[in-house]
């Protein structure tokens, strides 16, 4: 989650702050609105524990937790200086200090000047079972600069300067070493009265034993005697140490274990393991035993508790990178991908309140922040992964059953494959299976028939095996309840991930194909011989690490002849998925050298289906979306779209890492990508005044509207019967311009409501026109109308 006051104008800015802290239990007390700044960014891990980074100006916050009493939580001066009080004492904090105190008390920060803080917000849960001892409720400062707690600091400092970045498998291990370096810390900081005396004495000792049984809980061996004696008592001591607080030696490690192997039931990490494994590795040694003790502490068994959906304590995963686990593809459709209307797809529903702090992530805009709910109704989160059932190749269609169906402001995490992953099949295909069981082709056919919008016999058009034109992957349709020709749909775009290879050989590495084809605007124009040439390059897409995401490239080749599976030659890039022989092509590595180009995730497609009877080419966009090529449409991005048919028909696809403006040579960094969205339906009845007029697509990011017009607003009506081929003889960019211009022009009359002459000055000196792509039959321009030109 990501919110800054930048978005909003300046005397807004005072009042969405505090509202923004509010909703995380930090409750502004003084700013000063002339410089105010501020910008959350918080990571949620999936045991609960929230870590929450604050950057602003100068002011005066209180952290209040006092609804969750007997959690804790822990901040930490990233940079600047700070005044901590509370009810009875006053304490200065200087940069890399930690104070830690329990949710029982307000506690007020006040900044002098500008400044960065981490706050951790530990449920009781999470500490309950490993904190048995005192060590006082009120908050205090953690001395960093030696022992476990110096390891802690640089732990959290660590995290706090990659929270943008950080993944749920990524903070896994954090989550699960944060209870005890807390625990720790807490106690070789704990104040004299704490600890004092004999009692004090025994807390320690009975902490220093919970953490040699937590290093060694997966020792299926372990016992009291072993750990007695490590700690020089005897085995009657430690046991009178454990009635001390209630508990048993054996009952205590049973409990840890059963917790140990609980996370990892519904860990992604672990997903390929048995439960067998997953108990043997924690030190049980019979399952029938292990399943008792499972159910009689959580109420259900661990097979079930693996299926079902998370408890209330528990953070959903939203965003699946990489290829799907096993179950996840064709195999699981009926799962994942629900049939009835309103019926949930396997993730689960999204927990209270989780919907609420996603929708935060997407700045405030013309659209609501979220979409209100008919009481009893909780926003859902669906998974659709991909699978020959769950894509279709190349065109849109009305007639088309859906993958998904979701209602307004349901989450969807959605994964997008790539039409050009054969152009090397090792880095891209080989080992996903999600890319393989859509790209399968050998000699007894394809798991995806039609790849396009004409007809199946090649000697209809006369180009690859069939189906006329149309090349890109969608996944979809999702169908949302209750959206009617007339209303708008908004598809809120939270994070977009490049899907790493599958294979082996490149783990944990992303890659995408630039093609420069025979469609490509530069085609009959080329200096060099051979003029008539095509050429590929790959690239691999640096996505994760501490420097900005860049993807640099590994190597191209020219196009050669390639013979497909079915027999057919192809002697130009002329249909989607064509395997290509590597033997069959000159590898040039020697390409680009000390070049980066930084990545713009995005969707080339996005699209509703058309109110078009048969099948409708996926390559020219139009006023349903579609095939915008726009790098704009990426994280942090809302598309609005105009419904034209029952339900919308949401598709996504053409996933791209990178494009600039015009997509020049007939195609961007094409890269299969899995991507977190969100669906909001705005009915036409109730739509605000600035979306009333909204009848094409219209790109909304944190600082601008992109308005988008092509060369045939809407093709398929002005072109007649044989639209789908004229498109591509008569577009212009001059067409496209003008389309453009006159969209502009109405959105600033409508949603600004300034006269015609105004508007026009305005798009002269104020509003930047680009060429989105040039290469799609029908040509795209954009207007840029930049927020900030508003002073209110």
């Amino acid at each position: 989650m990501r919110i800054t006051t930048n978005v909003y104008p300046k005397e807004q800015r005072r009042e969405a702050w505090r509202f923004a802290l509010k909703r995380l239990s930090l409750t502004l007390d003084e700013a000063d609105e002339a410089t105010l700044y501020g910008e959350l960014i918080q990571f949620k891990a999936s045991t609960g524990i929230s870590f929450t980074r604050v950057t602003g100006t100068a002011q005066t916050w209180t952290i209040d937790f006092r609804e969750q009493p007997q959690s804790y939580w822990v901040a930490m001066l990233l940079d600047g200086s700070a005044t901590m009080r509370d009810a009875k004492q006053e304490l200065r904090l200087a940069d890399g200090e930690l104070i830690c105190g329990q949710g029982d008390a307000a506690v007020q920060l006040s900044f002098a000047g500008d400044n960065r803080t981490l706050i951790v917000h530990v449920p009781h849960s999470e500490l309950s079972a490993r904190l048995k001892t005192p060590v006082g409720a009120a908050p205090r400062k953690i001395a960093t600069d030696t022992g476990t707690a110096r390891v802690f600091a640089g732990m959290l400092r660590s995290l706090a300067d990659t929270i943008n970045d950080i993944n749920t498998d990524q903070a896994r291990p954090v989550e699960l070493a944060f209870p005890e370096f807390l625990v720790t810390s807490l106690l070789d900081n704990a104040p004299p009265k704490a600890l004092g005396g004999a009692a004090g004495m025994r807390a320690a000792l009975l902490e220093r034993i919970f953490q040699t049984i937590e290093i060694r809980l997966s020792d299926p061996d372990l016992n009291y005697q072993q750990v007695a004696a490590e700690h020089g008592i005897s085995p009657r001591y430690l046991q009178k140490l454990f009635e001390s607080i209630n508990d048993s030696f054996g009952h205590y490690v049973k409990v840890r274990r059963l917790e140990r192997c609980r996370l990892d039931l519904r860990s992604p990490l672990h997903v390929q393991k048995s439960i067998s494994d997953i108990l043997f590795e924690w030190g049980f040694n019979d399952s029938a035993s292990f399943s008792r003790a499972f159910r009689e502490q959580y109420g259900i068994s661990p097979r079930e508790y693996r299926k079902g959906q998370p408890q209330e304590s528990e953070a959903v995963e939203l965003l699946r990178r990489g290829k799907p686990g096993p179950g996840e593809g064709a195999a699981n459709r009926s799962e994942s991908v629900p049939e009835p209307a309103g019926e949930e797809s396997a993730e689960g529903g999204e927990p209270d309140g989780q919907g609420d702090a996603l929708a935060a992530n997407v700045p405030p805009g013309i659209g609501a922040p979220y979409s209100p709910r008919p009481e009893g109704e909780q926003i859902r989160h669906h998974h659709l992964p991909v699978s020959p059932e769950t894509v279709h190749w190349g065109y849109f269609s009305k007639d088309l059953k859906p993958a998904l169906r979701v209602r307004s402001g349901d989450f969807v995490t959605i994964e997008t494959l790539t039409h050009h992953a054969n152009d090397d099949a090792e880095r891209m295909v080989h080992g996903d299976c999600g890319a393989e069981s859509v790209y399968r082709w050998d000699e007894s056919g394809k798991a995806v028939n039609r790849r396009g919008a004409g007809p199946i016999d090649a000697s209809a058009v006369g180009r690859g095996p069939g189906e006329g034109f149309g090349v890109h992957i969608c996944t979809g349709p999702i169908a949302i309840e209750g959206a009617m020709p007339g209303d708008l749909i908004e598809v809120r775009i939270l994070d977009l991930k490049p899907r790493p290879s599958g294979n082996p050989r490149f783990a944990g590495k992303c890659f995408g194909s630039n093609a420069a084809t025979y469609w490509g605007f530069h085609y009959h124009d080329l200096l060099t011989e051979p003029k008539q040439r095509e050429v590929i390059t790959i690239y691999e897409v640096e996505a994760s690490g501490s420097r900005p995401p860049i993807a640099h490239a590994v190597y191209s080749y020219r196009w050669t002849e390639q013979v497909d599976p079915s027999g057919v030659a192809h002697a130009r890039y002329d249909y989607p998925g064509v395997p290509v022989d590597p033997a069959s092509v000159e590898k040039n590595f020697d390409v680009l050298r000390n070049v980066e180009i930084p990545i713009r995730p995005h969707f080339g497609v996005i699209a509703l289906a058309p109110a078009h009877n048969g099948l409708v080419d996926s390559v020219p966009p139009s006023s349903y979306g579609g095939n915008l090529d726009n790098w704009r449409t990426g994280p942090g991005a809302r598309v609005f779209l105009p419904v034209q048919v029952e339900g919308g028909l949401l598709s996504l696809g053409d996933p791209h890492a990178s494009q600039g403006d015009s997509e020049l040579c007939g195609t961007a960094i094409e890269c299969s990508m899995t991507a977190l969205i969100q669906v909001v339906h705005h009915k036409a009845a109730g739509l605000m005044e600035q979306l009333r007029d909204v009848d094409y697509p219209l790109i909304e990011t944190e600082t601008e509207w992109v308005i988008m017009g092509f060369s045939h607003p809407d093709y398929l009506k002005e072109l007649g019967a044989d639209a789908q081929s004229e498109v591509y003889k008569k577009s212009s960019i001059d067409e496209a311009m003008r389309d453009a211009f006159r969209k502009a022009r109405r959105f600033l009359m409508t949603a600004k409501q300034l006269t015609e002459d105004e508007a026009i000055s305005l798009l002269s000196v104020g509003v930047d026109f680009g060429v989105s792509q040039i290469v799609n039959g029908n040509y795209g321009v954009h207007a840029v109308i930049r927020k900030a030109l508003f002073t209110s």
